[in-house]
C-alpha cells in the first residue's frame, strides 16, 4: 500500500502536470471504483484543478467547490502517460485527460479495493477524514494520545489510521526496528521513554524516506511505488541479515500480511510465533535466535 512518502511524491509529481490544468475529462472503465453518485462524475469534465492535498493515505484533486478523492489502497497506482492514453485491458481503472498528458488509475490482481469518491464542499471532503493524527509536526503528547487510543499491538497501533495517519505495514516495521521494539507488544505496556523513543523513530523513518523517494523519482513521475526496496532495514527482508546485528530477519505471516523484524534488536532474542506455521511445527518451533 502507498504509504505517506509514496503519496507525498504522488502529489508532488502531480502538481506541475494537473494544477491549473482543466480536466477534460473522465474516463471510468471499472466502476466498482466509483463510490460516489451525486454529484455525477460527469459533471467535472472542464473543472479546472485547482489545488492537491492529501487526507491521511488519500489523494486529494482540487475542483474548486468538488473533490476527487483517491484511495489507491494496496495494489492501485497512478501513471502519468500521453494525453488520450489507453485505459489497460486487465488492470486499468480509469483515465483522466489533460491537456498536458493522461493520468492512469491502475491496480494490479483480482480484487478491486481502490477507491474514487466525487464530494462537494469542505465539510463532505472533511467526512472522509479517518481523524489519525499526522505524525511529522506532532508532540509527544499527541503522538502518545493516538498510540494508545485504543488497546492493540504496537505494528497495528501504528498503522491504525483512525489515530495515526500515513502509516502502513511496510514503514511500521522499518519504525519498530528503529525504535527497537517488538511489533507484537501491547502499546499499553509501553514505557514513557519507550513511547518518546517510538515517536522519534516515527518521524525520522517518515521523513528520511519521503526525502529518499524524491531522490529517486526526480523530476520524472512516481513508475515504481512498491512496499519493498532495498534500502529498507527489515520489512521484506525475511532470511537477509539486520543491518545493524546481523541477525537473519524473522517474519509472522497472518492472511496476507507479513511483519517483519530482527529479534536481537527487537525482541530480546525471542522468535516471534508464526500463527500457522509454528502450530504446524510445535515443539521444532525455534523459540531463539540460538534455536535457529
Amino acid at each position: 500500500m502507498p504509504e505517506l512518502p509514496e503519496i507525498v511524491t504522488y502529489l508532488e509529481a502531480l502538481e506541475p502536470r494537473i494544477v491549473g490544468q482543466p480536466l477534460e475529462r473522465v474516463r471510468i472503465k471499472s466502476f466498482s471504483l466509483l463510490k460516489t453518485f451525486d454529484p455525477p462524475i460527469a459533471e467535472v469534465d472542464g473543472a479546472t484543478v485547482t489545488g492537491l492535498s492529501r487526507v491521511g493515505k488519500r489523494i486529494v484533486w482540487e475542483l474548486g467547490d468538488d473533490y476527487l478523492v483517491f484511495h489507491l489502497m494496496v495494489a492501485g497506482r497512478m501513471r502519468w502517460r500521453d494525453r488520450g492514453a489507453a485505459i489497460p485491458g486487465r488492470i486499468g481503472l480509469a483515465a483522466f485527460d489533460f491537456p498536458t498528458g493522461t493520468i492512469v488509475l491502475t491496480e494490479a490482481g483480482t480484487k478491486r479495493r481502490a477507491s474514487l469518491h466525487l464530494v462537494r464542499g469542505a465539510e463532505a471532503l472533511k467526512a472522509l477524514d479517518p481523524g489519525g493524527i499526522e505524525v511529522i509536526g506532532s508532540t509527544l503528547d499527541d503522538f502518545s494520545a493516538g498510540l494508545l487510543a485504543e488497546r492493540h499491538t504496537l505494528k497495528r497501533a501504528l498503522s491504525d489510521a483512525r489515530f495515526i495517519s500515513g502509516i502502513g505495514g511496510a514503514f511500521a516495521d522499518e519504525i519498530l526496528h528503529r525504535a527497537k521494539l517488538s511489533p507484537t507488544q501491547m502499546n499499553t505496556n509501553l514505557t514513557d521513554d519507550e513511547i518518546a523513543r517510538l515517536h522519534v523513530a516515527a518521524i525520522d523513518i517518515l521523513s528520511e524516506w519521503t526525502q529518499r523517494r524524491r531522490e529517486d523519482i526526480g523530476d520524472g513521475f512516481p513508475e515504481k511505488v512498491t512496499a519493498f526496496h532495498e534500502a529498507m532495514a527489515v520489512h521484506g527482508k525475511f532470511g537477509d541479515p539486520c543491518p545493524v546485528c546481523a541477525t537473519p530477519v524473522q517474519r509472522i505471516v497472518y492472511a496476507s500480511r507479513e511483519t517483519n523484524y530482527c529479534p536481537t534488536c527487537q525482541t530480546g532474542g525471542k522468535i516471534l510465533a508464526d500463527r500457522s506455521l509454528s502450530r504446524l511445527l510445535k515443539d521444532d518451533w525455534p523459540k531463539t535466535v540460538d534455536d535457529l
